[in-house]
């Protein structure tokens, strides 16, 4: 006896995009992020932020450790 394989007989298909939704994105390069990446001081902007953002953890643990009890 043989059972009928569900996933042979399933319809896959991909709906299409809506882009008259607000959560979707126009088409092109750097669209789909956020921000934007060609202004002036990105960079910078970039790096103190992953920066402050890497070492919050220790400090606060360091803190932690320092302070009074």
């Amino acid at each position: 006896m043989r059972l009928p394989s569900t996933a042979a007989r399933r319809g896959f298909h991909t709906t299409r995009p809506q882009f008259a939704s607000p959560y979707h994105y126009p088409e092109g390069p750097r669209n789909n992020i956020p921000f934007n990446p060609l202004t002036k001081f990105f960079a910078v902007r970039y790096w103190g932020f992953m920066a402050v953002g890497f070492s919050a953890p220790f400090l606060i643990a360091v803190w932690q450790t320092k302070k009074n009890k």
